[in-house]
C-alpha cells in the first residue's frame, strides 16, 4: 500500500486515541496523538469557556499544524488522533454559536486556519467515530481526566450536532462513519478486526482503482451482534 494519511475524528471521549493506538499497532503506522495533558489552557477553559476559548483554540491549532507538517514529511503511513479541521469546523464554530467566542476573535481565528490549511494535504481517509452523549459521559468518567470532570452535558450535545453537520458536508475526501455505541475494540477482538479490515479495504481501493472511492461508508457493529 502507498503511504497514506488517516485522521480519526469524533467527540470528546468517543475513543479516538484508543483506536489510533490499536490501528497503528496493527498495521505498523506512525501515530500522532492529540496534545491534551500539556495544554496549559484546558482546565481554565472548562471552568470559564468565554474567557479562555480563543487561547485554547489557537493553542490546538498551532500544535495540530506542527503535527500536520511533520506527518507530510513521514516516509510511512500516519494516523492522527483528531484533525486540524475539527478545530475550526466543530469546536471553534460551536463556541462561536454559543456566544463564547466573540466575533472579532472568531474571524481572526478562521483567517489563520484558512491560511494554514491552504498549505496542507487533506486526509486520504477520515474515520468519524459516533456516540451518544450518555456513552460519551460514561467513557469520560471512566478514563478519569481531572480537567474533563466539569464538562457540561450541553457542551457535548452541541459538539455532537456540529460533528454531524461537518461530516455531512465534508468534501475533501472519503469518510468512514463508525457507530461506537455497541463497539468495544479493546475487549472484543472481532470488533477491532471488523473495523481494521474495512479501513484497510477502503485504503486499498484508492491504490487499485482509478474510480473515486465512495465518499461515505457507514459501519454499524450492531449488525454483527
Amino acid at each position: 500500500m502507498n503511504k497514506k494519511f488517516i485522521a480519526i475524528a469524533g467527540n470528546i471521549g468517543v475513543g479516538k486515541s484508543t483506536l489510533t493506538g490499536l490501528l497503528s499497532s496493527r498495521f505498523g503506522w506512525r501515530p500522532y496523538y492529540e496534545v491534551v495533558d500539556t495544554n496549559p489552557y484546558l482546565a481554565d477553559f472548562y471552568k470559564d469557556m468565554h474567557n479562555w476559548s480563543f487561547h485554547l483554540q489557537v493553542f490546538f491549532l498551532s500544535k495540530r499544524f506542527q503535527h500536520h507538517k511533520q506527518m507530510i514529511q513521514e516516509p510511512e503511513t500516519v494516523i492522527q488522533d483528531r484533525s486540524i479541521y475539527e478545530d475550526a469546523h466543530v469546536f471553534s464554530k460551536n463556541l462561536y454559536y454559543e456566544g463564547k467566542f466573540n466575533e472579532r476573535d472568531y474571524r481572526n481565528y478562521l483567517s489563520l486556519f484558512e491560511c494554514m490549511t491552504s498549505y496542507l494535504k487533506s486526509p486520504d481517509l477520515l474515520i468519524y467515530l459516533r456516540a451518544s452523549v450518555d456513552t460519551l459521559q460514561h467513557r469520560i468518567q471512566s478514563r478519569g481526566r481531572h480537567c474533563e470532570k466539569d464538562i457540561p452535558r450541553e457542551y457535548l450535545e452541541s459538539l455532537n450536532q456540529r460533528y454531524e453537520e461537518w461530516v455531512s458536508n465534508y468534501k475533501i475526501g472519503p469518510v468512514l462513519i463508525v457507530d461506537t455505541e455497541n463497539l468495544n475494540v479493546v475487549t472484543r477482538k472481532n470488533d477491532l478486526e471488523a473495523v481494521a479490515d474495512l479501513v484497510y479495504e477502503t485504503l486499498q481501493k484508492q491504490d487499485n482503482s482509478k474510480k473515486d472511492v465512495a465518499r461515505v461508508i457507514t459501519f454499524n457493529p450492531s449488525v454483527m451482534l
